[in-house]
């Protein structure tokens, strides 16, 4: 990006709120984390920390094509080993209306989408995506760390010592909250897009997230 356009673009920043309407500021151009600061209901909540408590793998991984803005993403197979447990029709539900609200929003008609049972770090260094926009949350366990722009300095990106060792400067997504991170393939956000980690996990935690990507 020249400096012309470092200087002329506005700060950028993240916005939250309990509505879900807040995801749609992700659009804006001084936005580049959206966060739904969502209560999941109890059954799904207890779904998710039933799954994990069985301590079995967990990988899936589709493609889904957007069709139809008015149809229902097709999710046979997903999470299928577990449909016995009391609540998995709510959850499979609950990720059915977020990836039609995420394809809507953005105009995708195609959307990844991986589910995942974590006992480590994927990704535990800070870094930024090279995506558009990732839509992220965690149905059980420690929510995506982040930073607040200024704390890091880019060039340092992925170095260990680099890192802020303050906490108070670390942010974290909630369980159960939705973040749309806005990345550096998002048209006008090279150079901007969203400082994050996944959370460091002790023996014997785990999470179980979600996310969606644009894929066209």
């Amino acid at each position: 990006m020249s400096n012309v356009a470092r200087l002329t673009r506005p700060p950028v920043g993240h916005v939250s709120g309990a509505a879900p309407d807040i995801m749609a500021r992700i659009l804006d151009d001084e936005v580049n984390l959206a966060i739904w600061q969502r209560q999941l209901p109890l059954h799904i909540r207890q779904f998710a920390d039933v799954l994990l408590a069985l301590g079995e793998p967990l990988a899936d991984a589709l493609v889904l094509e957007m069709v139809d803005e008015n149809a229902k993403p097709n999710l046979a197979g997903l999470a299928s080993r577990f449909n016995d447990l009391q609540g998995y029709e709510g959850f499979i539900a609950d990720i059915s209306w977020l990836v039609s609200a995420y394809a809507c929003l953005l105009g995708a008609k195609r959307v990844g989408l991986r589910l995942r049972a974590l006992d480590k770090a994927m990704c535990p260094r800070f870094h930024v995506d090279h995506v558009p926009v990732r839509l992220i949350t965690t149905y059980a366990g420690f929510g995506s760390q982040w930073l607040q722009e200024g704390v890091m300095e880019r060039r340092h990106l992925g170095q260990a010592d680099a890192e802020p060792t303050d906490v108070s400067c670390i942010e974290q997504v909630k369980a159960g909250e939705v973040a749309l991170l806005k990345g550096e393939k998002w048209q006008g956000n090279e150079g901007a897009g969203l400082i994050h980690r996944s959370p460091a996990l002790a023996d014997g935690e785990r999470r179980l997230i979600l996310t969606l990507d644009w894929l066209a």
